[in-house]
């Protein structure tokens, strides 16, 4: 009896927690679903591809998800490794520059970039970078918008990372293969990354998923991508915005499976032990070339 009671209660939080999130879903499906004196009626999901600015602003937040996530892997990647191999002690400092988006309000972001698109054109005009202005705010793939996106994911890509570099023995790696001979790009790619795919994953479902349900920054600039069209339509087609919403969000859990499954599609030994492998084979051993000098 001892030992059901602890299963007992681990049922009742998991059943409890399911109905916290599956209620409000099926209340919100139900919505979209029944129409007052009609019954059952689908029209809202049926109408979603042909409705305006769908497709436009879902492919412009798919688009901007894959630039921002290839940005902040850029810049987070290699400097986290540089601060594994080279300065242990800077670290506290890096966590502490990554996470301040966490304290800065996104209302507060957007009115500083918002201050420097104003102010660059004015005060650049005759300079190249008056052109730069220009691009970065290209309503059909708006730049800024990579940039903004980028400072805000830092935080959840470094918690990432971080965490994989720390289950991984970096320099043991690093030494290995430098002492092989591997060059540094080798190291990084076909060493490194290998045993951080988990962690890099996680890093790309979250940058995803806060780009698609980002609305402040994008509102404020006055762009439309898939988060802000949603709520532009909620006025005049309530269920049309719920539907979407809805489909969004089985959209997120679908690619959030199958980046779990890319992240452990190799376990991170036998990445490992195939990459030594590789390393090793490149260069004879000590043996063999005290027999060659001999001969």
């Amino acid at each position: 009896m001892a030992a059901m009671k602890p299963r007992v209660w681990r049922g009742a939080v998991l059943v409890l927690a399911g109905a916290y999130f599956l209620l409000p879903l099926l209340a919100s499906f139900v919505f979209t679903v029944h129409v007052p004196g009609q019954g059952v009626d689908f029209e809202a999901y049926t109408r979603l591809l042909s409705a305006d600015g769908f497709t436009e602003s879902l492919l412009l937040s798919l688009g901007l998800a894959a630039a921002t996530i290839a940005l902040s892997l850029l810049l987070a990647v290699p400097a986290l490794i540089a601060v594994r191999l080279g300065s242990p002690k800077l670290r506290p400092v890096v966590e502490v520059v990554c996470t301040l988006p966490l304290v800065v309000p996104p209302i507060a972001l957007v009115t500083g970039i918002t201050t420097v698109l104003r102010w660059g054109p004015e005060h650049l005009s005759r300079t190249p970078l008056y052109q730069t202005f220009i691009a970065v705010q290209n309503p059909s793939f708006p730049f800024v918008l990579v940039l903004a996106y980028t400072v805000l994911a830092l935080p959840f890509v470094h918690r990432s990372l971080d965490a994989g570099l720390r289950a991984v023995d970096v320099p043991t790696l690093v030494e290995a293969a430098r002492s092989c001979g591997a060059s540094w790009p080798y190291v990084v790619l076909r060493v490194l990354l290998p045993n951080l795919r988990t962690s890099l994953a996680g890093a790309g479902f979250l940058t995803l998923a806060l780009v698609l349900g980002e609305f402040t920054i994008a509102s404020l600039l006055g762009f439309r991508p898939f988060a802000v069209w949603i709520v532009s339509i909620s006025g005049s087609q309530a269920r049309m915005s719920v539907a979407v919403s809805i489909l969004s969000l089985l959209v997120t859990w679908l690619l959030l499976l199958a980046l779990s499954r890319a992240g452990t599609g190799a376990p991170a030994a036998s990445a490992k032990s195939r990459t030594r492998s590789r390393v090793w084979s490149r260069t004879p051993s000590p043996a063999l070339a005290t027999s060659r000098k001999e001969s």
